[in-house]
Order: structure tokens, then sequence, then C-alpha cells
């Protein structure tokens, strides 16, 4: 896995060094969604020992994740000029230190944290131990993620498309979460951390750690994402204060015991 990060953190560099040519960081915006499977890939040779129902399922999941995120990026990508809003924020804000904070938090730091989140696949995809009931909790559950994640993006383009840029969604999906594609994304993670459930690793709980994961994913979203989107709808969308009230920002109310 040092190998893995290695090669990851060289791969961001040299995206980073493309960002400056075109003076635009979205070229780093495909990147993250775009390795995960290479990483199976590389770990399913790195481990031919591993089950091989487990290896592939797990390279189909990670397949389906990352084609349909990279496609909806594709469906938002506007040419080599279009920019990503936060990362135009960002640089009105540091000026002529964009560069080094682009670096450290829009490349590196999303890259780190796809890294951890792909933790649980070393012990996963090297198990030997046989296809069982685990990995079918795990299969729904990322499964599930993906069409929540899916649903939801596709809700808010169908959205995007009929209404003004100053309303917001709260219909669909969006009634019940104000992030619901976060939540999706999220949940995802999780379920990659599941597939360790299935391995002999987990008995000895030598793979728990590899949660640290899914967690950082979390933190991820909860304390920069939705924040940053959060305060941008406030100052743009009327009556998104009562949006925030009423709706909860990630979990349904109807799942929570308050």
């Amino acid at each position: 896995m040092l190998k893995v990060l290695t090669a990851d953190i060289i791969a961001t560099v040299m995206v980073f060094m493309f960002s400056i040519i075109f003076n635009n960081s979205s070229v780093y915006d495909p990147y993250w969604s775009v390795i995960p499977p290479f990483i199976v890939i590389y770990l399913m040779k790195l481990y031919p020992e591993g089950n091989d129902i487990r290896q592939i399922v797990v390279l189909l999941v990670v397949l389906f994740w990352s084609f349909r995120l990279t496609l909806n990026w594709l469906r938002g990508w506007h040419g080599i000029k279009h920019e990503d809003w936060r990362y135009v924020s960002i640089a009105e804000k540091t000026g002529k230190f964009y560069w080094p904070v682009s670096f450290l938090g829009i490349h590196l730091m999303p890259t780190l944290f796809v890294f951890l989140g792909c933790l649980p696949l070393w012990y996963s995809l090297s198990s030997s131990s046989a296809f069982n009931f685990y990995d079918i909790i795990a299969i729904v559950f990322t499964l599930g993620a993906i069409f929540l994640e899916w649903i939801a993006d596709e809700q808010m383009i169908r959205f995007r498309k009929n209404n003004k840029q100053n309303s917001y969604l709260n219909s669909g999906l969006w009634a019940f979460s104000r992030h619901p594609n976060y939540l999706g994304e999220i949940s995802f993670w999780i379920g990659i951390f599941l597939f360790t459930l299935s391995s002999s690793s987990f008995t000895t709980s030598k793979g728990l750690w590899t949660g640290a994961g899914f967690l950082m994913m979390t933190i991820l979203f909860v304390f920069i994402s939705i924040p940053l989107m959060e305060k941008r709808n406030l100052a743009r969308k009327p009556g998104y204060e009562k949006y925030i009230s009423s709706v909860p920002a990630l979990v349904p109310r109807r799942f929570r015991k308050n």
C-alpha cells in the first residue's frame, strides 16, 4: 500500500502540473474517481491467492462507482476553461498563494482521502477466505449507495434544467436529506469497508483500523464540502434557511432516534 500511495502522490503531482499549465485546478476533478479501479487491479495482481469471486465482485462494484461518477462529472464539464466555483473562490481569497493552497487542498488532500478509503481493499482482495454472507451484505450496501447517489444527481440535473439558479430542490430524495448525493458517497466507502468483514483478517481485528478510511471521507463531506455548499446556498437561494430547519443535512430524520 505504500507503493500505491507513492504512485498516487506522483500521479497527483503530474496532474497538478497540468492544472498549472491550463491555469485551472478543475483538471484534477476526474482523477479521484478514476484512480480506485487501478488500485483494485494492482492489488488483484499483487495477491493472486485472494478469493477470485470476491476480487471480481469488488472490481465490478468499484468500476461501476467510478464510471457513474466520472460520467456525471463529464455531463457537467463545459470545457478546459470551466473551473469549479469553489476553486475560483479559493483563488480570490488566497491570491498569490493560490497554487500552494491548490496543491495541498484541492489536489493532494482528496488524493489522500480516497487512498484512505481504499485501504480496506488491501484486506478484502488479499483474503483467500470463501465468498460468504458478509460479501453479500457489502454488495447490497455499496450498490445501494451508488444508486442513491445516482438518483440524487439525476434529480438535481433535471431540476437545474427546468428551474432558476436561485431556487433549490426540496422534492424527491432532497425532501429527506439536503445532500443525498453526499450521503450516497459516504455510504459507498462504508460499503467498501464492509468487504473487510468477509476476510479472515477481520476475525483477528487486524483490518478494523482501515475503517479510518470512511471516517475520513465522512469528515471531508461533513466539515468541508457541506459547509461550503450551505454557505453558498444561503447567500444565493431565498428561503434556504427554512429548508435547513426542516430537512437534515445527511441522514433522514425517519432513520434517527430523535
